[in-house]
């Protein structure tokens, strides 16, 4: 167990690298920083620089075994917090109200369980991915070549998610997070005067036609396998001037789906309508893709681990409000293991995630390595 001394050790950590947030892709202070904590509790290896800046720990017991990979976030967001806390964030317009300072801590709290007790057999991966927040991370992990000498057999994650009873879970066999991308498309024509627009070729017509054509591309509706949602996200049109007729005009969309598959069809589609419109009205478009997350689905006999670990801890657990709409970059890891999300809650009236005001609480760091722990020694055992 974590001692006393532990939890406000980590505390204090957690506390210092609330401070100094770095978004996705520019995590390098940060990667730094966990690779010095991970110095200290002695593991088999450390792998840096994984798809841009994440850091691996492997504790390897050196007997044939599964190797369980349990994943944290190194990236914070681009949006200034208001809080009056005496860790609040140093960078102007950047901070850690996604709660990754806290997953972090979570995983630097297992290790030092797992550094203490070593497991039986197999290895314990301690995976800090970067870029989590635009979906590019985990697919750079992933398809870094180094990743296949750390390849998991179990794969698993928790994020705090607010609208729960503190130190509460929820999960379950099935879809946790749906896949979504962001999608630009530029339409370009010709600017004119004012006086004389027949002399260009403006976008208008086109915007105006696609509005509600993409939007019916996506309707929303129940999160079953048909559930398709376009979300128009961003428009604009030509100069904020009275004397030019606009030659360009740009869209931004995002596509969700429950599906992977699903997802690239409403993809084709936009870009059919696009193409449609486009040649009715004489104009041309360039697209352009971001944010790009796949489906983070819960593997049954992850969960299943997952739930044993849980009910031997005493933790409450149950599948309120899932799926979500919201995505998660963990899908990928699931591709070739066996993965599983946990959603953990941090009290009824928390702030809400993203919100300038919300901070990790840090009573959970024990609850969340605790599960993790939990999770290790079941599929490993203790030397």
């Amino acid at each position: 167990m974590l001692t006393n001394s532990d939890i406000e050790d980590l505390t204090r950590f957690r506390r210092a690298l609330h401070q100094y947030p770095e978004i996705s892709g520019e995590e390098i202070e940060t990667a730094r920083t966990i690779a010095a904590e991970l110095e200290k509790l002695g593991p088999t290896r450390i792998l840096a620089g994984l798809g841009g800046h994440g850091v691996a720990a492997v504790f390897d017991s050196g007997s044939p075994g599964p190797t369980v990979l349990f994943r944290a976030e190194l990236d914070a967001l681009p949006i200034p917090e208001e809080h009056d806390i005496p860790w609040v964030s140093k960078v102007p317009g950047k901070s850690h109200v996604c709660g990754h300072d806290g997953h972090m801590t979570m995983l630097l709290a297992l290790g030092r369980l797992v550094a203490r007790q070593p497991v039986a057999h197999g290895r314990v991966v301690l995976m800090f991915q970067p870029a989590e927040e635009d979906g590019s991370g985990a697919r750079a992990v992933v398809n870094d070549p180094t990743y296949a000498e750390i390849a998991a057999d179990y794969a698993f994650a928790i994020h705090v998610e607010p609208g729960r009873p503190f130190g509460h879970v929820d999960t379950a066999p099935a879809l946790i997070n749906c896949a979504s991308k962001g999608i630009s498309v530029t339409l370009h024509g010709k600017t004119a005067h004012a006086a004389s627009p027949e002399d260009g070729t403006s976008p208008a017509p086109a915007l105006a036609e696609l509005i509600p054509a993409l939007q019916a591309l996506g309707p929303g509706g129940p999160l079953d396998d048909d559930f398709r949602l376009v979300t128009l996200t961003h428009l604009r049109m030509g100069e904020p001037t009275f004397g030019v007729a606009p030659g360009e005009a740009a869209l931004y969309a995002t596509l969700r789906s429950t599906r992977d598959d699903a997802l690239a069809e409403i993809e084709a589609a936009l870009r059919a309508e696009v193409a449609r419109v486009t040649e009715t009205h004489g104009l041309t478009a360039a697209f352009a893709e971001s944010d790009h997350f796949a489906a983070s689905i819960n593997h049954p006999d992850a969960y299943a681990i997952a739930a044993a670990a849980m009910d031997a801890l005493g933790v409450s657990h149950g599948q309120k409000n899932l799926p979500m709409r919201a995505s998660e970059d963990f899908g990928l890891f699931g591709r070739d293991a066996k993965a599983a999300m946990l959603c953990l809650g941090p009290g009824e009236g928390y702030a809400a995630l993203h919100n300038p005001d919300y901070d990790f609480p840090d009573d959970l760091i024990p609850v969340g390595a605790g599960i993790f722990e939990r999770i290790a020694r079941d599929l490993l055992g203790s030397a």
